[in-house]
């Protein structure tokens, strides 16, 4: 059996593909999970990430562009959190100019673009980015106390912070795919209201689930999120003909 839609998952600030392994293997047998992994973690460790949004969504956009291979397509559906959200509306636009837009975009845990928040944390102390990820949770204590692992990992973080920090929506067309906002009921980073204007973000259609919980819900309700991601997928398998080759 083969899948008939392609999810391209994006990671918020600090994180990496390794987050999202449980979600593909959770992902039914028609549904084909890949995970976009930035520069400055796991296997790409060596490589500085980037600070700002122009360069880490040009370069995934083009390398999307690049893997094109003739032949069926599968359609894609972009979800991102956080940082991922902002990352892959981005990537969304540039795959829409260059006349192959996404069949759909998931986000969760982020403003509509233009209700992006400056933020000066990238500025301050390793001290500031740790108690910053503290009020987020989404980090285990015994992470976050390692000394030696965060010192490892925190320049990566910094320069995710300063990306999202100084994020403000890009120059270039806008979006035509249907858009699905999620975001949790005490999400300090996003009210309904600025998870609302997600719909004017593009010219599709555009909907708004609310879950129980902080800016990590999705990890106590992935079932659901994967839930609206996976309809998302279906619903371009059924009805969209454009999209994006398999993964190999």
């Amino acid at each position: 059996m083969c899948a008939r839609a392609r999810v391209l998952c994006f990671p918020h600030a600090g994180g990496a593909a390794s987050h999202y392994r449980a979600w593909a293997a959770d992902a039914p047998w028609d549904v084909e999970f890949a995970v976009i992994q930035y520069p400055g973690r796991e296997d790409r460790y060596e490589e500085p990430a980037p600070t700002d949004m122009a360069a880490l969504a040009g370069a995934i956009t083009g390398e999307l562009l690049a893997d094109q291979q003739e032949g069926a397509r599968l359609p894609a559906v972009l979800f991102g959190h956080s940082m991922g959200a902002a990352v892959a509306y981005e990537v969304a636009r540039g795959l829409t100019a260059a006349d192959r837009a996404p069949a759909a975009l998931v986000v969760s845990g982020r403003p509509a673009p233009r209700l992006s928040r400056p933020g000066t944390v990238h500025l301050g102390s390793d001290d500031d980015l740790v108690a910053d990820l503290r009020r987020l949770g989404g980090t285990g204590n015994g992470i976050l106390d390692n000394e030696s692992l965060m010192s490892a990992v925190l320049p990566t973080i910094r320069r995710d912070y300063q990306l999202i920090e100084t994020y403000r929506p890009l120059p270039g067309v806008p979006l035509r795919a249907p858009v699905t906002v999620l975001h949790g009921d005490r999400d300090p980073e996003v009210d309904e209201w600025e998870a609302t204007a997600w719909c004017e973000a593009t010219e599709g259609p555009c909907e708004l689930h609310v879950l129980p919980g902080d800016h990590f819900y999705l990890e106590a309700h992935r079932r659901q999120v994967l839930d609206h991601i996976v309809a998302q997928a279906r619903n371009a398998a059924a009805g969209t003909p454009a999209g994006w080759p398999s993964m190999p």
